[in-house]
């Protein structure tokens, strides 16, 4: 993140505990003249609450009380002030990573506050830094099997991709995790679980694996987020 100067005059302004109020000040922020970026990093700051059920919709903020889905909270956010925001902006922030500012990494963590900043590393380097080291594991296998010939088949090589990363089948990991949490061990997964497994596998890899290992592993998915242009 590069240098960008902000305006920290709400910084430490009291913490507003429901999602309405957020709302509100977010609103007047923006209206104030406030960038809108500056002003939904303060609003996250301000925010509460791990879940919210919305319209019958179930948002979740703080994976495992640890992870913070600091992305989703800014969809919410945006959409509840939708017309404000510059529509691309908030699409290449959402979808693509790219925030419309750049900040340092201090200024990120003062906006968002110091607690939730870990939280937000902790989702960063157990979720998305997770998906990223599957993701390019698998690239390899796949370019391994054209070197040799053969046709990557997803039912059959997508076991050697996690057993690469975690010396372990998919099936077998999930079968785990729900034991651990307590889930049905049939059916399927809505995107929350999915997120909560991947948390789960992150814990499991560190858990396992040795640290030099763990190093070239993350090294490794970083490289593909670099290559991918992820910038958050």
């Amino acid at each position: 993140m590069q240098n960008c100067s902000q305006d920290q005059s709400n910084i430490d302004s009291p913490l507003v505990t429901n999602a309405e109020a957020v709302i509100k000040h977010f609103q007047a922020e923006i209206a104030s003249g406030k960038h809108w970026y500056f002003a939904v990093l303060e609003a996250i700051r301000l925010w509460t609450d791990e879940t919210e059920d919305l319209h019958g919709h179930q948002y979740h903020y703080l994976i495992e009380g640890e992870a913070f889905d600091w992305l989703l909270l800014v969809e919410r956010l945006c959409d509840a002030v939708d017309g404000l925001i510059p529509e691309n902006e908030k699409y290449d922030l959402i979808f693509r990573g790219k925030p419309p500012l750049e900040l340092t990494s201090d200024d990120f963590k003062n906006l968002i506050g110091t607690g939730k900043y870990h939280q937000y590393l902790n989702y960063y380097y157990g979720i998305t830094v997770e998906e990223a080291l599957v993701q390019a594991v698998r690239e390899e296998v796949r370019k391994e099997k054209r070197s040799n010939g053969l046709t990557y088949r997803r039912d059959k090589e997508e076991d050697e991709v996690f057993i690469k990363v975690y010396d372990n089948t998919e099936t077998s990991l999930l079968k785990q995790f729900r034991k651990d949490k307590g889930y049905p061990l049939l059916g399927g997964s809505n995107i929350t679980e999915l997120k909560e497994f991947t948390y789960w596998r992150f814990k499991y890899r560190m858990r396992i694996c040795e640290k030099a290992r763990v190093a070239s592993d993350t090294n490794k998915a970083l490289e593909w987020l670099r290559k991918h242009g992820a910038r958050l």
